[in-house]
């Protein structure tokens, strides 16, 4: 059963600090709390909470006429979660500017370290691997990707940013609570450790040596991708495997988000995951 919604009548009631001007001050690296913003990421949040996968909530806090359309979701979470609730101009004040979404939520992330993520890694396991992802709304779309080729775990290094940044989780949908990641570490770190582990490592880059229709498959892959513009580091490149999107030679590249997409889709069916 939900906490019964508590009233709040200002912007500076204390019980609401941290949802204040969230736009100037994400919560994102504050010791690991984050800004859930919309219905969508609210019911994710639930489930991850409800699941234990690491994430937490801590508050909730709604627009008024948007309490009773989210009620179901709010049942999910635990009665020691508190809800307030509050009219337009004073939510507005709050957050510094219109949400006209009217749904947000304090939540928490559980970190489990580096060894508890490849540790849990199955048998059979499809890992996508983000190299100085700087863009929010690529990160965002990369974890949608994931979920939606179902792609076992997602490892951005330390130079991307962070995936529980608040728009980056609205735009994955929620996918960011849902796949298993970490951000941290070294590129080459990670994909040495995964290696070590079996996987075959792909790069992508547009002058991959490697149709990604002629991937062969095994049971343990890692596709790697890097920022747009840039791309992926040579010593990368040169070190693992290289895949390429064949496209026209009118465009030097894709989207980082669109690129990972296709590529995992094609490495997905290889595997007979879709």
């Amino acid at each position: 059963m939900a906490a019964v919604p508590i009233t709040i009548d200002s912007a500076d009631d204390p019980r609401i600090a941290e949802f204040r001007d969230i736009r100037e001050r994400d919560l994102t690296g504050r010791e690991n709390r984050f800004i859930a913003e919309g219905t969508v990421v609210l019911r994710m949040l639930a489930e991850a909470h409800a699941g234990g996968r690491g994430f937490f909530a801590e508050k909730i806090l709604l627009l008024r006429n948007r309490v009773e359309g989210v009620l179901p979701i709010l049942e999910r979470f635990p009665a020691d979660v508190p809800v307030y609730v509050a009219d337009a101009d004073v939510l507005d004040g709050v957050v510094g500017f219109h949400l006209h979404r009217g749904v947000l939520a304090v939540g928490r992330r559980e970190d489990r370290g580096e060894a508890a993520l490849l540790d849990a890694l199955p048998e059979r396991a499809l890992v996508l691997v983000g190299c100085g992802i700087s863009n929010h709304d690529n990160a965002g779309s990369m974890f949608r990707n994931a979920a939606a080729f179902r792609a076992d775990a997602v490892w951005l290094d330390e130079t991307s940013c962070d995936p529980l940044y608040r728009k980056a989780l609205r735009v994955s949908v929620g996918s960011v609570l849902s796949v298993a990641h970490r951000r941290g570490g070294k590129a080459l770190d990670v994909l040495l450790a995964l290696a070590e582990r079996d996987f075959a490592i792909w790069t992508l880059s547009p002058h991959g040596k490697t149709d990604i229709r002629s991937i062969p498959p095994s049971a343990r892959m890692a596709l790697v991708v890097g920022t747009e513009g840039e791309g992926l580091p040579e010593a990368l490149l040169q070190r693992f495997q290289s895949a390429r999107i064949p496209q026209s030679d009118e465009l030097d590249s894709l989207n980082a988000a669109t690129a990972t997409g296709i590529a995992l889709f094609s490495m997905a069916s290889a595997m007979g995951r879709i």
